[in-house]
């Protein structure tokens, strides 16, 4: 049980259902109206699924590992490493994940004949290193690399798959002699770009929650520079660009008769985006914000079960 604690099992079933949906619900329909055969059936996909989730728990495990000052003063009750778990066995096993994840991408890259692919999982994982070590004490930096990381969740599946580069060139729909659909590239550039402005608004917001701690060990995080308000003030501007083309692209859906979709969108994400701009500068409690990552988690829940209507509406 302490494990799961400590290699956050909710987060890690997350970024699988992200990498399942977007698979199984914009990539797998490409054989159906198209010439293109997919590496990435089952098995392939399977393997490189769980490298995406193995490398991400390494990630926390070494995430914990050098925050267990600044975790004793911000959250005392949920510290792990070396009141349950040795430290030792902590860094062997995040190596034994790092290792295994990278050689399960190697697998698939081998199948797609560019073993240069395995960089991507090779990259992350120093990433995840250095972030943990470096990154997330500094100003913007650590939040933009979690971000990035999070949308390599999708954009892993684009680079290896070489069926969705080959619509790479093409218009932003795709006509078939059943109807017209939407460009998968343009479909999952969509997604990326949402899981990259929500989770660096979440990002910082776990920031002004652990003020703190980050402040007595030497942290230059935004909260730290800018102060909680000038903060809030930042992440209700990136909460305002992820509105723009979320409203702009709900509107559209409900022109185009996607009523179901464009009503999903508004209701699930717009609107709770909207709210948490408005709440977010309301209090200046570590509760507060624990509460604003919450919602903020539960929008890109929503965010990612929108692929099931996404997928029953344009291939129904």
């Amino acid at each position: 049980m302490y494990w799961l604690k400590l290699v956050r099992w909710q987060n890690l079933i997350i970024v699988f259902l992200t990498q399942l949906l977007a698979w199984g619900c914009v990539m797998l329909p490409i054989e159906s109206y198209s010439n293109q055969v997919l590496l990435l059936q089952w098995h392939n996909f399977l393997l490189l699924a769980i490298s995406t989730v193995l490398i991400a728990a390494a990630g926390y495990i070494i995430n914990d590992y050098f925050d267990i000052k600044i975790d004793i003063i911000n959250r005392p009750q949920k510290v792990i490493l070396e009141k349950r778990i040795p430290l030792r066995m902590a860094i062997i096993a995040h190596t034994v994940l790092n290792v295994i994840g990278i050689l399960l991408a190697a697998s698939v890259a081998r199948q797609a004949g560019h073993y240069s692919l395995v960089l991507l999982q090779v990259g992350c994982t120093v990433m995840l290193w250095f972030y943990s070590t470096t990154f997330k004490k500094q100003f913007i930096t650590g939040n933009v690399v979690v971000a990035l990381l999070t949308s390599f969740t999708i954009i892993t599946l684009m680079l290896y798959e070489p069926a969705i580069q080959y619509f790479a060139t093409q218009p932003p729909f795709i006509v078939t002699p059943q109807n017209k659909i939407p460009n998968p590239v343009w479909v999952l550039g969509i997604y990326t770009c949402f899981a990259f402005t929500l989770t660096w608004m979440r990002e910082i917001v776990k920031d002004m929650e652990d003020f703190k701690g980050d402040a007595q060990e030497g942290c230059v995080t935004m909260p730290i520079r800018w102060g909680l308000l000038r903060s809030s003030r930042f992440t209700q501007a990136i909460g305002i660009i992820t509105l723009v083309p979320l409203i702009t692209g709900a509107i559209k859906l409900l022109m185009a008769d996607r009523i179901l979709l464009g009503v999903y969108t508004i209701v699930t994400l717009a609107a709770p985006i909207i709210g948490l701009i408005i709440y977010l500068p309301t209090k200046a409690t570590s509760k507060h914000y624990n509460d604003c990552s919450r919602w903020l988690k539960i929008i890109m829940v929503a965010g990612i079960g929108s692929l099931i209507i996404y997928y029953f509406q344009a291939h129904a």
